[in-house]
């Protein structure tokens, strides 16, 4: 391959869901070698709107989208696309949304303990393909204190340096030869995304990469947040529209105005004070029942906002088609979110679709990294190796 502009950066990435993290990155000018994800829906997801979308024609014809368990994912025999790109080039970036359970306060919180904690394969995976950057991405309750030793046995394990131990004693690695430049909290909602959503993230550069240059930690790009308002205006109007004329007319034009009028008002209410976002979206298990948007008093505080978070809607076809006007519009406590209006509360793109039933969507959208935030990340890293690439070259 021929490190042309439009495909100079390669990355591969491990739990990739749906792709929030993948899109991200892909804005950023990043050019995907593969996509590893576990659950069929979401891997299926990622297949037809790669399929789909023009600007994913490189990834048609180089990317692997596996459904596949990542602790058996072994990229010397799994990458048939890709393959012959990784060898003579490497790779750039390594990425990662580890499976969050382990370490959410909404779950028991049992980090190394917990079977899905992924972060010593991830670990692997690096020591394996050697890429110029890593970046990894959890829940804020990674940071908690309680983790403390667990985070410093992942940085120790990258770069070198102590950490304890099982038996509590001190215990030292020499590495695999990286730097951790950061290991921070990236809060949503500063990137355009209008939810409250702070997301723990590692960035680290291989130590040859490195060398002189500085990274720099993304900064915001909105200074005021988006509203649930502002970002559902348009998406609430498409839903309530068909029924403006014929028998649900006098209600529907009532429900839309009711739903807008409690949303700028919430928001109105806390100007400055962080406006009118939505709660965490949560994807759930699928150990426990259909989707819905959290806990109590996430639904409460989506009451606040206009909307009903008992459930999740059907869209509009299948609203139509099954008479479920009642249960997803006209209910007085204001609509329930289709799986779409969900997504652009993550920042998806409007034409990404979702494949699977609306719960099996749902949580696919309710797990994601919002793709905002991600190209806000991988711009950062971009910089970096843009740098040191230039730097490389200038010595030859």
């Amino acid at each position: 391959m021929t490190r042309t502009n439009d495909v100079a950066y390669t990355s591969v990435e491990i739990c990739a869901g749906a792709g929030g993290q993948a899109i991200g990155l892909h804005q950023a000018g990043f050019r995907h070698l593969a996509l590893v994800e576990i659950d069929s829906h979401a891997a299926e997801t990622l297949a037809e709107n790669i399929k789909t979308h023009e600007e994913w024609s490189w990834e048609r014809e180089h990317c692997d989208v596996l459904s596949a368990d990542v602790n058996e994912f072994s990229p010397s025999e799994d990458l048939k696309k890709s393959g012959d790109l990784l060898g003579p080039h490497g790779l750039d970036l390594l990425a990662g949304g580890v499976p969050c359970p382990p370490f959410s306060h909404a779950g028991k919180q049992l980090g190394k303990d917990d079977e899905r904690d992924l972060f010593p394969r991830m670990l692997k995976l690096v020591e394996e393909l050697k890429p110029r950057a890593v970046m990894i991405e959890n829940v804020r309750g990674i940071m908690d204190p309680k983790f403390s030793d667990y985070r410093d046995w992942i940085v120790a394990r990258l770069q070198g340096g102590t950490y304890r131990g099982e038996d509590g004693e001190q215990a030292h690695t020499a590495g695999l030869g990286y730097t951790v430049c950061k290991w921070g909290i990236l809060e949503a909602s500063d990137f355009g995304v209008p939810q409250l959503r702070p997301r723990a993230i590692l960035v680290a550069f291989r130590n040859d990469v490195l060398k002189d240059v500085k990274y720099e930690w993304p900064t915001p790009t909105h200074e005021e947040p988006v509203s649930v308002a502002e970002g559902l205006e348009q998406s609430m109007l498409d839903r309530y529209k068909p029924y403006f004329k014929g028998i649900h007319a006098e209600r529907a034009r009532k429900a839309y105005d009711r739903w807008l009028h409690q949303a700028q008002k919430r928001d109105a209410e806390l100007k400055g004070k962080g406006g009118g976002i939505a709660p965490t979206l949560v994807g759930g298990s699928k150990k426990h029942g259909g989707a819905d948007l959290g806990p109590s008093r996430a639904k409460a505080a989506w009451k606040q906002l206009g909307v009903c978070g008992l459930g999740v809607a059907n869209d509009a076809e299948t609203c139509a088609k099954k008479g479920t006007e009642d249960r997803d519009l006209f209910r007085e406590d204001g609509p329930m979110l289709t799986v779409e209006q969900a997504a652009i509360i993550q920042g998806f793109p409007r034409k990404w679709r979702f494949q699977g039933g609306k719960t099996a969507q749902y949580r696919q959208v309710g797990n994601a990294f919002p793709p905002p935030v991600a190209k806000a990340v991988g711009e950062s890293i971009i910089d970096v190796l843009k740098a040191a690439r230039e730097r490389d070259r200038k010595k030859r």
